[in-house]
């Protein structure tokens, strides 16, 4: 039976989400060594490595690079396709979006040009609502704070003198038992 460790190593295995891709820093290990950056920032090295092999005739070394450019093009390319499609989905929603705004805009307007105005005679303004009250049972209103009568504030009692001395006389009489106790 195989170890769960061995089974989470395995390619099949791997989270293969692009990401953002483009301005992720990558480490890449070519053949003159590791090659870091961005996608494009590696192509461009690449590029440069295999300019310079092909220049000093070392056409192996040269497909090399230029394979490893290949390779972070690639990257960069899908990477880029997703970006534009993420971009056209959002533009999508955005115009359907504006398009409901303006049809409900148009929907709105045109209930006001057709008979808005009858409505807004029929219904009293806040200001000019007066609500009748007969002055017995309950108004509908609800108290507060502000309304409601004050209340006299409730004053304490100052402690007793008795307290105040009991509490010292305890006090006292336990130095007196402690330094008769010491003196005996």
């Amino acid at each position: 039976m195989r170890s769960s460790k061995s089974r989470s190593r395995n390619k099949s295995n791997r989270n293969r989400s692009v990401g953002n891709v483009v301005n992720r820093v990558f480490d890449s290990s070519g053949p003159e060594g590791k090659v870091r950056g961005t996608p494009q920032q590696i192509i461009d090295k690449y590029n440069q490595l295999a300019r310079d092999a092909q220049l000093s005739g070392d056409r192996v070394a040269a497909e090399n690079f230029q394979q490893h450019a290949e390779h972070y093009l690639r990257l960069l390319s899908v990477a880029q396709k997703e970006q534009d499609a993420r971009r056209e989905e959002q533009e999508r929603q955005n115009r359907e979006r504006q398009a409901e705004r303006d049809r409900e805009r148009a929907k709105r307007q045109e209930r006001e040009a057709n008979g808005g105005d009858l409505v807004v005679e029929e219904t009293p303004a806040p200001d000019e609502t007066v609500m009748e009250t007969s002055g017995e049972g309950d108004s509908g209103l609800v108290e507060t704070p502000e309304s409601a009568p004050e209340k006299p504030k409730r004053q304490r009692k100052p402690r007793s003198p008795k307290q105040e001395t009991a509490t010292e006389g305890s006090a006292d009489s336990d130095t007196d038992a402690g330094s008769q106790e010491a003196a005996e």
